[in-house]
Order: C-alpha cells, then sequence, then structure tokens
C-alpha cells in the first residue's frame, strides 16, 4: 500500500492526492505535523516537508512536482501531461504559476495566516498579510478567467496537471470562504467542472478539528 504523508491544508499534498485519485491508485494518508520534526520523518525527506510519498517498494519520494510527473511516467493513464513539447511546456509553466506564484500571492497570506499560523501556535495572524491575499486573488482569478475564454481546461483542451495545481490552491482558500467567485463567472465555472470531479470530491469531506469548513465548500452548486 502506497503511504502519502500530508498536511489538510497543503495544496502541493492535495495535488498529489488529485493524481493519485485520478491514477485510481490506492493509498494510505498519514498527517505529518511537520512543525515538530521527528528522525524517522527526516530519514525519508531530509528537507523535512510534505508531501512525501511511499511506493509499496519502500522508496520514498518528495516534492510534488516530482511525485505527479513521477506517477504520469509511471500510470499514463489518464495522461496528466502529454502532448508535444510546446504543450508539455505551457503545463509546466501553470503548475509553476500556481505552486509559485499563487502560493506566494495568496496561499500563504490566506491560508499560511489563519490556519498554519494557528496550527503551529506562531502568534496572531497578520492582518496587512491578509488583506494582501484578499487583494492579489481578484488577479489571478482574472488570470483564470482570461485563460478559460479561450481555452476548454487552463493549459488546453484536456485536463491536465495545470488544472490540478490551480484546484489543489484554490480548494485551500475557498475551506475558508475566501474565494469570490461570483465576480469571476469563467472562473467558477472551471472550478464547478474540477470540483465534480471523484478526484477532487474526496479531498472537499477533510475538515480540521475544531475548523470546519464553509458551508458550500463541498457545495457542487455554488
Amino acid at each position: 500500500m502506497r503511504v502519502l504523508y500530508h498536511q489538510w491544508l497543503s495544496p502541493t499534498c492535495r495535488k498529489v492526492r488529485i493524481v493519485l485519485a485520478e491514477k485510481k491508485l490506492d493509498f494510505e494518508l498519514r498527517l505529518e505535523q511537520v512543525w515538530e520534526p521527528r528522525l524517522e520523518f527526516l530519514a525519508l525527506n531530509p528537507a523535512g516537508d510534505v508531501p512525501v510519498l511511499i511506493e509499496p517498494d519502500g522508496r520514498a519520494l518528495a516534492d510534488s512536482t516530482a511525485i505527479v510527473e513521477y506517477l504520469d511516467e509511471s500510470f499514463p493513464e489518464p495522461a496528466l501531461l502529454a502532448g508535444s513539447p510546446a504543450e508539455r511546456a505551457e503545463v509546466r509553466r501553470l503548475v509553476g504559476w500556481f505552486d509559485q506564484k499563487f502560493d506566494s500571492e495568496v496561499t500563504r497570506n490566506l491560508v499560511g495566516e489563519k490556519v498554519i499560523s494557528r496550527l503551529t501556535r506562531r502568534g496572531h495572524p497578520d492582518s496587512s498579510a491578509i488583506r494582501a491575499g484578499h487583494a492579489n486573488i481578484r488577479t489571478h482569478l482574472e488570470y483564470i478567467s482570461w485563460l478559460m475564454e479561450r481555452r476548454n481546461w487552463l493549459a488546453g483542451d484536456r485536463l491536465t496537471l495545470a488544472d490540478i495545481s490551480a484546484a489543489a490552491h484554490l480548494s485551500c482558500v475557498d475551506y475558508l470562504g475566501d474565494v469570490p467567485w461570483d465576480a469571476y463567472e469563467d472562473a467558477k465555472i472551471w472550478y464547478a467542472r474540477v470540483k465534480s470531479r471523484p478526484s477532487l470530491r474526496l479531498i472537499l469531506t477533510d475538515a480540521i478539528p475544531g475548523l470546519p469548513p464553509v458551508e458550500a465548500y463541498a457545495d457542487l452548486d455554488f
């Protein structure tokens, strides 16, 4: 049985979970409190962060992009990074956009301040960071809407790792009710399509003890 070490509102962990589900691969989830380092976990990933995937043969894989590309190469159906070199480059560009730019401008400012700071007991949330996150997410939703006016999915004609990475980040922010969907109809329609997939439906059942999601979080008619 595969084992995935994760955190509930880690978008990179969610990205791996969605890919595993799309590939219909069974796995066990293990919560890892990375702010409380364990020697056993550091032996699996010296960087000390999640996600970490343990394969049935005992091989440990770290870094979400390395993990999902490994899975896509090892289990090619359905293909999530396919097409011409230019098409694959566009998928990778958008994965980088969400895992780096969206993460630094939105996820860390909202999920990081509202949830992670609470879990790690590092003090009160930074209100200026939260305001920045609320402002920045609008730019990203505008970009998603712009892409969806021109494409069937974010990177082209098919669901790819780009859609999965974007949905992983937005699902974490949406857990808190901080996505202004009604102002960005094209982005909302795209997310509803991703949200309805069985691979994401499992993630939408997540609930952090003491911090339940907003009411519409798992609702397909949002």
